[in-house]
């Protein structure tokens, strides 16, 4: 059930989409002028809170939360500023990011990558990683692609931290919770360059 959470008043300038609660208390609170919704994890969720999101105020909706990285590149905490989000039929959403790139930099945080995020409709291991890198992608989750309806017109970003990276799976316990760590204190620091995104 996705809930949402006023930061910014009724005339919140962003409309913050967030599928996990861990995400959520990454971001709660560090947003300028933002109102941040729970969207739950997954497609279906996704695209059931997409559809309550079109219709909530907000000049510009970003999706913030981890991603699971493709290429050997990036490692855990790292960002990746979505150019577009891929969907598992075909569709491709272009998504808002120059300016936030360049927001996260003048944030302190130098580790920003752009390029395509995969949306996938299940967790994805092992090989099928590498056949998404194939394509160019940099990153994959859950959501990101069934939550772009939400934009509805308005200036669409997403933005995701590494959580884990082929090299070192999130089923490995001990390395799982240091990433996690890693990624959560990451997201909280990229709070703030998505509100000066939204305010340009």
């Amino acid at each position: 059930m996705s809930e949402l959470e006023r930061a910014g008043g009724d005339s919140a300038r962003l409309l913050l989409l967030v599928p996990m609660a861990v995400e959520a208390s990454a971001l709660r609170r560090v947003v300028p002028g933002a109102a941040l919704l729970r969207t739950g994890v997954g497609p279906a969720r996704a695209a059931a809170a997409a559809v309550k999101a079109s219709r909530l105020a907000g000049a510009a909706v970003a999706v913030g939360g981890f991603c699971g990285a493709l290429t050997g590149d990036l490692r855990p905490g790292d960002i990746v500023v979505a150019g577009e989000v891929r969907g598992p039929r075909g569709q491709t959403v272009r998504c808002s990011s120059e300016t936030l790139v360049a927001a996260l930099r003048e944030h302190g945080l130098p580790r920003v990558f752009t390029g395509p995020v995969v949306s996938a409709d299940h967790v994805v291991h092992g090989a099928e990683r590498a056949v998404l890198a194939a394509g160019g992608a940099l990153a994959v989750d859950m959501e990101s692609v069934w939550l772009a309806p939400a934009a509805a017109g308005r200036p669409f970003a997403v933005l995701r931290v590494v959580l884990d990276t082929p090299a070192r799976g999130a089923r490995r316990p001990l390395a799982a919770l240091s990433a996690g760590l890693t990624a959560w204190r990451t997201l909280r620091r990229a709070g703030p360059a998505l509100g000066a995104w939204a305010a340009a």
